[in-house]
């Protein structure tokens, strides 16, 4: 049911008192939340270094295009290099021993193979000399020790053989495992990009100290472009994913752009107390420029033809002053959208109502 609109006579202070006087106009009215922010290139990333030394050569330029993989910066260690010198000499030494040593033991074992086989031979010869009474029993006791001591030569060599060339091997292994890690500690010195982009900033000059974990460049891509906003957490309640947003960028100063918010992130900014909204934009921006401030007005309602008044005819408890034929009197009213400077009035006016105001 409509509610009835309240009319109180009102008796203003001093007769002489001048007032300004407005009448409500119908036009388009915008509802927004105000956000502030960058832009922002898509899959933008900050460069840490993962090793300390000195920026040896810097590849590349701000504002170059690069491939996923491709060297950016150089950075140089004395310590690391020799690190890398001793491994990889340590893995070339261990595989230079193992073919003489192996080659020693193996010949070692030959002749005492040839040696376990003659003795074999000659301990069967005195065994049959034996059973036709035609040596002594000393003789061939003699010959069975040899060839006893023979076998046992022989099976210790190769023991030995097999224990070396174990040896030999877990020494090559490790020495190329450290060789591994010399080699993947030399390539943290090479830094690379993560993917296909532009380098926007290079944070160092050749010579300068690098520490790990310091930033010391900046890429992204160069042509998807999206907006970081920070929205103050009264009015992130109104704020919903899929909402119109309408952008004003400092450097592209002479149009607006429109966008749409995409994410809302949850967690509070304690500093600023406020949430980060990111808006992806309808269009591409006519630049390569990552970082530029913008302006932008969240729309959360919207009305064609609304009865709109200056907000500072609004009193407290929804009511205003109107000139009619019995005086000044305050009437109740139901506000609609509101904006910093302007309100709906939803009902309780008519575009001929005359408003007054003592401001």
């Amino acid at each position: 049911m409509k509610r009835s609109s309240v009319l109180v006579l009102v008796f203003l202070a001093g007769c002489n008192q001048k007032m300004e006087t407005f009448k409500p106009a119908v036009k388009p009215l915008i509802e927004a939340v105000y956000a502030s922010g960058y832009v922002v290139s898509e899959q933008e990333y900050q460069v840490f270094s993962q090793a300390d030394g000195t920026l040896k050569q810097v590849v590349v330029k701000e504002g170059e295009r690069v491939k996923q993989g491709q060297p950016l910066l150089i950075i140089e260690s004395i310590q690391q290099s020799a690190r890398y010198t001793i491994a990889k000499e340590a893995h070339e030494q261990a595989k230079a021993n193992k073919a003489p040593a192996l080659a020693e033991l193996e010949a070692s074992l030959q002749s005492a193979q040839s040696k376990m086989q003659f003795d074999s031979i000659n301990f069967q010869r005195y065994e049959n000399l034996l059973k036709s009474n035609a040596t002594s029993r000393m003789e061939f006791d003699r010959a069975q020790v040899q060839y006893k001591n023979s076998r046992n030569e022989y099976r210790a060599l190769k023991n030995r053989l097999i224990k070396t060339q174990n040896d030999i091997d877990l020494a090559i292994q490790n020495s190329f495992n450290q060789l591994q890690i010399a080699e993947e500690e030399s390539g943290n010195y090479v830094v690379r990009s993560d993917i296909d982009g532009i380098v926007f900033k290079i944070m160092k000059e050749r010579g300068e100290l690098v520490r790990r974990s310091e930033v010391i460049a900046i890429v992204g891509q160069p042509d998807n472009f999206y907006l970081k906003l920070t929205v103050d957490e009264l009015d992130v309640q109104r704020v919903k994913e899929g909402q119109e947003v309408v952008v004003k960028i400092d450097a592209y100063s002479n149009r607006s752009y429109r966008g749409t918010v995409s994410k809302i992130y949850p967690l509070v900014d304690t500093r600023q107390q406020s949430l980060r909204v990111d808006v992806v934009l309808n269009e591409k921006l006519p630049g390569i420029f990552s970082g530029l401030a913008v302006e932008a007005n969240i729309i959360i309602r919207q009305k064609e033809n609304a009865l709109v008044i200056p907000k500072h005819y609004l009193l407290p408890g929804d009511s205003v002053l109107i000139n009619t034929d019995l005086g000044t009197q305050k009437v109740k009213v139901i506000p609609g959208i509101e904006t910093l400077e302007e309100v709906e009035i939803f009902e309780g006016l008519s575009p001929e109502s005359n408003l007054v105001s003592t401001r």
